[in-house]
């Protein structure tokens, strides 16, 4: 695998829409390099025989999904800043765009 340069980083921040500095750039040129090659010494290693988890504990996570007891609408509403209670929605800082 080629080493990671600087237009790499560059094109990977335009994708998430990030506004590097020169020295942001720098930086995470070198540290995304870093990761990458920790990424190819971990590929080296033999897993042969080594069960794939989905877990790192190695047992199922999932639990049944069950209706458990909750606050009511007029509750959440009550202690939300900026309710509409009449409406039965709360405001939210907006977050896209």
């Amino acid at each position: 695998m080629p080493p990671l340069n600087q237009q790499d980083v560059k094109r990977i921040a335009a994708l998430a829409r990030l506004e590097l500095t020169p020295d942001e750039l720098d930086l995470f040129t070198r540290q995304l390099g870093d990761i990458l090659t920790y990424v190819e010494q971990i590929r080296t290693l033999d897993t042969t025989g080594v069960p794939p988890t989905s877990h790192v504990l190695n047992r199922p996570v999932d639990r049944s999904d069950e209706p458990q007891p909750s606050l009511s609408r007029a509750d959440l509403l009550r202690n939300a800043p900026d309710a509409a209670p009449e409406a039965g929605l709360f405001k939210v800082p907006r977050v896209i765009g």
